[in-house]
């Protein structure tokens, strides 16, 4: 997150129209998709890329809401396009990462990154509208078959490494809402749980997220494990 950004949970309301570019090598994925989202009254497709290099300038020159990224692309791959054009929107564009695979080496420095979640490519067009809506909304989204594993190869790595940083600066309340956030419930369910409105979770949110420099949902759940507040196989898992 750069300096003097701030995080804002996301609003109930759905956008009017989700302006969106689409980058893939692949001139008949790439197509395929433009065509898909062109049908939808709420989303607009206002740029192609066949490259990392060439998303970052037309993210820079349409300023869209969302991009969707492959994560393998020559000159520049997703993840270093992923970082850039989120830098140069302080976060307001969303990114969308595609795969092939149900576990791709780069899923978690992709997160890591930035990017709101990731869609594999054999996705049914109701998963992939789906999927653009919810993170263009600045909510996380992951398909179980890559959490799951994700979340495995992510611990299994890291296990014996300690925490780079603790949870001091948080209040009580602010860690039982991120360990929720990690485990996948949403802002009314979080509510619901802990017995307060919509709006005091969103203010925890927006709070939790400043001292510990994350930039979405995703981000939290990444942090969560690497706190060790949330373990696979654990409670609500």
């Amino acid at each position: 997150m750069s300096a003097g950004a701030e995080y804002r949970e996301p609003d109930d309301a759905p956008r009017t129209v989700i302006r969106t570019v689409v980058a893939d090598d692949q001139a008949v994925v790439r197509t395929g998709f433009v065509n898909l989202l062109s049908t939808q009254d709420d989303i607009t497709v206002v740029g192609e890329a066949e490259d990392g290099a060439q998303a970052v300038r037309v993210a820079a020159g349409t300023r869209p809401d969302l991009v969707l990224l492959d994560i393998r692309m020559p000159r520049m791959n997703g993840i270093e396009a992923a970082r850039e054009i989120l830098a140069a929107s302080d976060g307001t564009t969303k990114v969308l990462m595609l795969t092939t695979f149900g576990l791709d080496e780069y899923v978690y420095d992709a997160l890591a990154a930035g990017a709101g979640g990731f869609l594999l490519k054999d996705a049914t067009f109701a998963e992939l509208l789906h999927a653009v809506r919810v993170v263009a909304r600045g909510e996380a989204l992951l398909s179980p078959e890559i959490t799951k594993r994700l979340i495995g190869e992510f611990v299994s790595s890291r296990a014996s490494r300690p925490p780079a940083r603790g949870t001091d600066e948080l209040t009580a309340r602010e860690e039982e809402v991120l360990v929720l956030i990690a485990k996948g419930l949403s802002n009314a369910e979080i509510a619901v749980r802990l017995t307060i409105t919509d709006h005091t979770v969103k203010t925890h949110i927006n709070r939790l997220f400043a001292k510990l420099g994350l930039r979405d949902r995703a981000q939290a759940v990444i942090t969560a494990y690497e706190l060790g507040l949330v373990r696979p196989g654990g409670p609500g898992m």
